[in-house]
């Protein structure tokens, strides 16, 4: 199977490139961790068209279990239709419907398998996928039968860190955390998505962009994905560079902060920077 080079929609850095092509060499689970919007979920998708194979999606939620990504059994389904006399009840096969970890394991060409923001689930969540993602195998108690993977898929799965992973499933994943992208690798990302972009509109977008994210007491720090939306409705609103450049007391609160800070708290608290460097302004001899 080809290397990871990242693509040309997608700006990998040199460790992610290691990690991705050393999880797929030892077969492990790619555990990727890092800030909301730094790639984590793209990455599956990029890693899939990279490596020309199919992916397999699985969004976990707070309600999934673990026996949802082998197959689920509708058995009041069942009841229904032997009580309407369908001939459907007579297989089983009929009343169970495949999961994701099913579609991997069976799938005609080696996939990408994404179980993306496992954190969301329970604790037991990781600890009873275990097996599973070891053996590459799982039993169908109504058939009698076990599923089993003829090809290990590339397996990616995503954590927000909103709650700690058992560390017998750590053990079993190759890890790797998504830092987010300095200056350089950020004007790289803003570059693939609008190609030409006035160099310096980027130079001030991206000063505003880190000084707001660098601001003590920001409940929500910007991420790479509001970047991009930000620097979409300055090019439409043609704002021009000096206008981000400008910091005058009332100019703190940069153009369509909207796509930027999300919660009234972090708009409340650049209002009272704006405020306090008002006054520091209209002191005597200031």
């Amino acid at each position: 199977m080809s290397r990871f080079e990242g693509t040309s929609n997608y700006i990998a850095t040199e460790d992610l490139k290691v990690a991705v092509n050393a999880a797929v060499a030892l077969e492990r689970p790619l555990l990727i961790k890092g800030e909301p919007g730094t790639g984590k979920t793209v990455l599956a998708y990029e890693l899939a068209r990279a490596l020309n194979a199919p992916l397999i999606t699985w969004h976990v939620k707070s309600t999934t279990k673990a026996h949802n990504g082998l197959y689920e059994y509708d058995a009041v389904s069942r009841l229904r239709d032997s009580q309407l006399g369908d001939a459907r009840v007579h297989d089983v096969r009929n009343y169970l419907k495949k999961g994701k970890l099913w579609e991997a394991f069976t799938a005609p060409a080696r996939p990408v398998l994404l179980i993306d923001e496992i954190d969301k689930a329970d604790i037991e969540f990781p600890n009873d996928l275990l097996q599973e993602l070891d053996r590459m195998e799982f039993y169908v108690q109504e058939t009698d039968e076990t599923i089993r993977a003829e090809v290990r898929p590339v397996v990616v799965i995503t954590s927000n860190n909103e709650k700690e992973l058992p560390d017998a499933f750590l053990r079993r994943c190759f890890f790797h955390y998504i830092r987010f992208p300095d200056a350089q690798t950020m004007q790289d990302i803003v570059e693939v998505h609008f190609p030409g972009i006035k160099p310096r509109l980027v130079s001030e977008a991206l000063k505003t962009f880190y000084e707001i994210r660098d601001t003590p007491g920001l409940k929500k720090k910007p991420s790479t994905s509001e970047l991009l939306d930000w620097l979409k409705l300055l090019l439409v609103d043609d704002v021009a560079p000096e206008t981000l450049r400008e910091k005058t007391p009332g100019k703190l609160i940069p153009p369509l902060h909207g796509a930027l800070l999300k919660n009234e708290q972090d708009v409340h608290l650049f209002e009272r920077l704006a405020f306090m460097s008002r006054r520091e302004g209209a002191r005597p001899g200031g």
